[in-house]
């Protein structure tokens, strides 16, 4: 490489240093950059968050590499190029795995050339401080013998300026420090409050949703989270109250569909010594547990309509009575709920209380179903795919062509939710499928067998047929047995393992339903 070439690519580079450009763009210009100058098949740029690497633009790789998160203690040969403070190539023959095989674009399927044969990269420092890795990679072995290490070393300091400056300005367009505290709140709560679980995306209606968190995040205004089973509205929850300033106090969760009618009472505003057959200690509820920080409910339209004018004085006072108690407890808690259900509508047909609807809803966010997210499902499967990859012990697994075209082509009635138990269920099968363990596992659209699962059951024909099994084989009670095993199995199954909307389709009491599960040993 010419001094005059490496000049050319990097001038564009430095004047986007002084421009306000997308994060996004900026770090995809850096790499078309890097491919331009280096004769590599791929180039990533990776923030280092504790112990695991985050893709934050890539060139050359697969879609859903962005949705992997690399542990670094999994990855050896991240783990040698974060140690040096050089630029480092391993050699060919290097018995390190690397993270990306059968991940670079262009690779072979049917000849099997999915290796990454030749790998370099190098650490970036911003502030003085391990910021993450720029990495290369190319499938054909030799291609980096003309590299001049010197000349990555100057573009890595390139990227690592790159780096600064776009986190400069990201903290400076915030409107003064209590807003950029407020940011970095939401920041670390995505990052680190949440563990291994984050918002992963980057579809307008995945950037929408991010936009409606850090609006509501920092105030106390009660949030009502709607959105189908499976989209993730937990983790909206979790993301509000890491973005508010409540993020330092305790956030409670309480399923009110996991419940038996009779205990909502206790579990909400706990009981005294007495109360009932059982309570032999007076014991706190969840909103005494939370005060100062943040209650979630989840399936809040699964509350008893008794429950839910108590709630409503709860919310309106901020006091609130143990059961069996006449003494008043005074809490500061900020409510999140969320809903798979229609509650404007549960409310017209008087299953819900409309002033504790209007209560809740004073902030409403809806969470798009992963059918709106467009290839955003790649990302989620890259980062399932890394999961699994790590339990299964697998050097990669990756998902081939075909794959990729059935996940975006499918409707996911399950959302995220059900990608996940895809994944690891199709990982799983395909691994017990090879006498030996393959060095790479690709995921094929055979294997994934989207299409038995589309339309969210079995042909009718199929059904039939095993209903006229179960009513003709064995006694009554074994028929009756094998009958409700397939009912309930069909029911779960169509709600994603959703246990109150189960039970509603069958006509249900859904604590009757959870115990008919467990004794159908479906649970």
């Amino acid at each position: 490489m010419t001094s005059k070439a490496l000049l050319d690519a990097l001038l564009p580079l430095v004047a986007d240093l002084s421009r306000a450009i997308d994060d996004r763009e900026r770090y995809r210009r850096l790499l078309q950059a890097m491919r331009t100058l280096f004769p590599c098949d791929a180039a990533a740029l990776l923030r280092l968050d504790g112990e695991v690497l985050v893709p934050l633009a890539i060139d050359g790789l697969s879609g859903d590499t962005l949705g992997r998160r690399f542990r670094v203690a999994e990855h050896p040969r991240f783990g040698v190029l974060l140690a040096n403070a050089a630029p480092t190539r391993f050699p060919a023959d290097s018995s390190l795995p690397d993270p990306y095989d059968g991940l670079v674009d262009g690779l072979n399927d049917a000849h099997g050339e999915l290796e990454v044969h030749d790998c370099m990269g190098c650490a970036l420092t911003v502030n003085s401080r391990p910021w993450g890795l720029v990495t290369l990679d190319a499938l054909g072995p030799g291609r980096f013998d003309s590299v001049d290490m010197a000349s990555l070393q100057a573009f890595a300091d390139l990227a690592a300026a790159t780096v600064n400056v776009a986190e400069r300005i990201d903290v400076l367009s915030a409107a003064g420090e209590q807003e950029r505290q407020r940011a970095e709140a939401y920041r670390l709560g995505l990052e680190e409050s949440q563990g291994k679980r984050e918002l992963i995306g980057q579809s307008p209606a995945h950037q929408q949703l991010l936009q409606e968190i850090r609006m509501a995040g920092p105030s106390d205004m009660t949030v009502l989270v709607a959105g189908e089973t499976g989209t993730g509205k937990e983790l909206v929850a979790h993301a509000l109250h890491a973005a508010s300033p409540r993020a330092r106090k305790p956030m409670i969760s309480l399923n009110c569909a996991a419940l038996p009618d009779t205990l909502v009472e206790s579990e909400l505003f706990g009981h005294v010594r007495g109360a009932f057959s059982g309570a032999v200690a007076d014991r706190r509820g969840k909103f005494e547990m939370a005060d100062g920080g943040t209650l979630f409910l989840d399936e809040v339209g699964e509350l008893p309509l008794a429950v839910q004018a108590k709630l409503l004085r709860v919310l309106q006072s901020g006091q609130l009575q143990r059961v069996g108690s006449d003494r008043e407890h005074r809490v500061d808690v900020r409510l999140v709920a969320a809903t798979n259900r229609d509650l404007a509508d549960e409310v017209k047909q008087g299953r819900f209380r409309a002033d504790f609807y209007h209560r809740l809803s004073v902030f409403p966010i809806r969470v798009p179903p992963l059918r709106e997210r467009g290839r955003d499902v790649l990302l989620l499967a890259g980062f399932f795919l890394e999961e699994n990859r790590a339990r299964l012990g697998l050097s990669s697994l990756r998902l081939a062509a075909d794959a990729q075209r059935a996940l975006l082509d499918y409707p996911w009635p399950g959302n995220i939710r059900e990608l996940e138990h895809l994944v690891g269920r199709s990982a799983l099968r395909a691994l017990a499928a090879h006498k030996t363990r393959p060095a790479i596992l690709t995921l094929t659209a055979d294997e994934l067998d989207l299409r038995m699962q589309e339309g969210g059951g079995e042909p009718d024909e199929r059904r039939d047929q095993q209903q006229a099994d179960a009513a003709a084989s064995g006694n009554l009670r074994d028929a009756v047995e094998r009958y409700e095993r397939m009912l309930v199995g069909d029911s779960l199954e169509r709600n994603a393992g959703n246990l109150a909307a189960a039970a509603r389709e069958l006509g249900l009491d859904r604590a009757n339903l959870n115990r008919l599960a467990r004794r159908l040993g479906l649970r």
